[in-house]
């Protein structure tokens, strides 16, 4: 398939990702009211955690505050389509780990259910692209 073919289906895929990234960032401060999973910041550090109970709560803490710093940075990047390969590797990297501490703390299904597995085979797939369509990067490369 040629890049001009791709060019849809890729900036969909990043817009989807960014999306689905930043609806759970808003869900943990309680933006989606009653559809809400955590539903305030407080319900999010002990989902959080429950997925990292072999840290110290220290660490957990600190993992929520990095995980939501990265779930914000990483999505803009993919929807201005700024460093859009190491957004994509950075989202890919950041759902896989968090779909092996959903498997090791609450089992196989949830992973499954949430589909982590599929967001981080995405944004794998995502960064494999050689040109970023209706991007900063587009843009810059041609300076």
């Amino acid at each position: 398939m040629t890049q001009e073919k791709v060019q849809y289906p890729q900036l969909f895929l990043r817009l989807a990702i960014s999306a689905t990234m930043l609806s759970a960032v808003a869900d943990r401060f309680g933006f989606w009211g009653e559809n809400s999973a955590w539903g305030n910041w407080g319900n999010f550090e002990k989902y959080t955690e429950q997925l990292t109970y072999f840290l110290p709560e220290s660490l957990s803490t600190f993992s929520a505050y990095t995980a939501t710093f990265l779930e914000i940075l990483f999505p803009l990047m993919l929807i201005l389509g700024f460093k859009t390969k190491i957004a994509a590797y950075g989202t890919g990297f950041l759902l896989l780990l968090f779909a092996f501490s959903m498997t090791v703390a609450l089992g196989v299904k949830a992973p499954l259910d949430y589909s982590v597995w599929i967001g981080s085979a995405a944004a794998f797939l995502l960064a494999t692209q050689h040109k970023y369509n209706f991007s900063i990067d587009i843009l810059t490369q041609k300076f």
